[in-house]
């Protein structure tokens, strides 16, 4: 009889934890075709894609980095969040006049466009102090730690929202107040 109980203990074990295993995977999110470079040359030096859809999506990228950089009212809360020498002036100033700071450009990424050809979607990645190896979008959102071609969630691969805000507390991501209007 122990044998019994002990094969149907097995059983029901087995059957939940693949009920959990189904669960986890009907919440995933969706992933969508992408791309993840370090820099336009290890984008260019990709078989797989064209220089000119690389200088296009990295120029796309330094473009919106300026805008959707987190940004903070010194080098040293900047520094804490990125590490050292990983930061530079925004070009922004705070309400009382000072610069403000912003991580450096680490990486961009690309994901596909909706009809399938080619990238589109370009932005900047950024790397924590805390996480190194993971890409991370302006709205710190993982982009994975793979650079080439790669599968990519629908959020990180969303267009990142424009900060104008100061970060002083609680990390990547947190807002203290506001400064100015939000650009395009």
């Amino acid at each position: 009889m122990s044998s019994m109980n002990s094969h149907v203990k097995n059983v029901y074990k087995t059957a939940v934890i693949a009920s959990g295993v189904l669960v986890l995977t009907a919440c995933e999110e969706a992933k969508i075709d992408g791309a993840v470079y370090e820099s336009l040359g290890q984008c260019v030096a990709d078989i797989n894609m064209t220089r000119s859809e690389c200088e296009k999506n990295f120029t796309l990228a330094k473009k919106q980095h300026a805008t959707v950089a987190p940004k903070f009212e010194s080098a040293s809360q900047c520094e804490a969040e990125f590490g050292a020498n990983k930061c530079e002036k925004s070009g922004q100033l705070s309400s009382n006049g000072t610069s403000m700071f912003m991580p450096m450009m680490m990486g961009y990424m690309m994901g596909s466009m909706m009809s399938g050809r080619g990238y589109g979607f370009a932005q900047p990645l950024y790397k924590t102090r805390r996480d190194p190896g993971t890409f991370r979008t302006a709205d710190n959102r993982s982009a994975g730690t793979r650079t080439g071609q790669t599968k990519l969630s629908k959020s990180a691969a969303s267009r990142p929202t424009p900060k104008m805000s100061r970060r002083s507390r609680g990390g990547f991501g947190s807002t203290g107040r506001r400064f100015g209007s939000a650009a395009t």
